[in-house]
């Protein structure tokens, strides 16, 4: 059975083609903050792949802390004379030995997020490495329920104006269940500050983000709805100054694929030291 459509990826590719030059602040974070991490790891990566939305933003090389790495680069979303482009929901890479891969700002916006990384796995070697940097959990928050207290004081009801995002809780169960081993997921909060909730929505369009849902509204919002979010906005996210702060949470996610050589938690009633001894009894 296909997962239900929940995002509109052909309307994102649209939009993120257009995208005004320089807006994205995002992925070069999130980028910078890749870098970091694989910095950590000590081990060499031969076979290397980065996907997004956009291929031309992703970097061509990185580094472990003891190697280099050279990235084929692949994109989810627009496509790029040079660059191969891929469906997020049968997922086809021109490899199927990778032992690094690394998917930045894309899966929060795949329907089936088990299915496509299951998919990933399938393109990976043994003791493969699987890394990915995305919007999750808390971002967005404040516009989300600005709007929710907007539609329910007007109208009585709510419309699907903000996407939901994976939260960390559910980052590593995802990867358990499309077969990863030693899961290991984390996130890195960033609070960007805008004029008024007007900057934010002019922000999202011009980085392409925008609502990204099948089932979004298609008329604009009435100026009565917009005037009465952007009031919550101010009264649940308003700074002494004016000013509005809006979170960005970078909800990163690690998972190796399975291999003999891994770690593995000792089997059930192997232990030859009691934790009574270890203690002391106690009376």
């Amino acid at each position: 059975m296909s997962a239900p459509r929940l995002f509109d990826r052909e309307m994102i590719a649209r939009r993120l083609a257009v995208a005004e030059a320089g807006a994205d602040f995002v992925t070069p974070l999130v980028i910078g903050d890749l870098m970091e991490r694989l910095g950590t790891v000590t081990r060499a990566f031969r076979q290397a792949l980065i996907l997004g939305p956009d291929a031309m933003l992703l970097p061509e090389t990185g580094a472990t802390a003891t190697d280099p790495i050279a990235f084929t680069r692949v994109s989810t979303l627009v496509p790029r004379d040079g660059f191969a482009l891929i469906d997020s929901e049968a997922v086809e890479l021109p490899r199927t030995d990778y032992d690094l891969v690394v998917s930045l700002n894309d899966l929060h916006i795949v329907d089936d997020v088990p299915g496509h990384l299951a998919q990933l796995r399938a393109h990976m070697a043994a003791d493969g490495l699987l890394l990915v940097g995305m919007p999750g959990g808390a971002t967005l928050n404040e516009l989300r329920e600005s709007w929710l207290a907007a539609d329910a004081e007007l109208s009585g009801g709510a419309s699907p104006r903000v996407a939901p995002f994976i939260e960390l809780r559910d980052a590593g169960a995802l990867l358990q269940r499309a077969g990863f081993a030693l899961p290991v997921s984390d996130v890195e909060t960033h609070t960007v500050r805008y004029s008024d909730m007007l900057g934010l929505l002019r922000d999202l369009k011009r980085l392409g983000a925008s609502n990204p849902l099948v089932e979004r509204p298609r008329q604009f919002a009435r100026p009565a709805l917009l005037a009465l979010a952007a009031a919550h906005y101010q009264e649940l996210a308003g700074d002494a100054d004016g000013r509005v702060r809006a979170t960005l949470e970078i909800t990163w996610m690690s998972g190796w694929v399975p291999d003999a050589s891994q770690q593995r938690p000792a089997r059930r009633g192997s232990a030859t030291v009691s934790l009574a001894d270890v203690l002391g009894k106690r009376s």
